[in-house]
């Protein structure tokens, strides 16, 4: 199984402590093996897009509110995933610079198909 290129683990990780790791090419499985919820992935991919939207709102309006509109829509989205729908906290709360890169990866592995949306 290859989760660098987006292939979802078929089992749940054993209770795993994110801190552990120590690069992002060994996080990045546990960070996908997180979101076997298609739910959850599919509010990733929403709270994402409009973190996007709400990016170009500031760049084009100069317009700052946008930015804490954008982490809400983010952020919302995706605790909202985590624990309605995936039953786990997410992991941002122990890795947070990893599990935005990881969330990002996620995305264009959805968007390239290389994970079910």
């Amino acid at each position: 199984m290859n989760t660098l290129n987006g292939t979802l683990p078929a089992e749940p990780a054993p209770a795993v402590d994110p801190r552990q790791f120590t690069t992002f090419a060994e996080f990045y499985p546990f960070y996908l093996g997180e979101h076997r919820n298609t739910t959850c992935r599919r509010l990733h991919f929403l709270g994402s897009s409009l973190g996007l939207v709400c990016l170009a709102m500031l760049v084009v309006t100069g317009k700052w509110a946008w930015l804490p509109v954008g982490l809400l829509c983010g952020y919302g989205c995706a605790w909202v995933g985590h624990f309605g729908f995936e039953k786990n906290r997410p992991a941002s709360f122990k890795r947070p610079l990893y599990s935005f890169m990881g969330d990002w990866v996620m995305y264009r592995d959805i968007w390239l198909g290389r994970i079910a949306f």
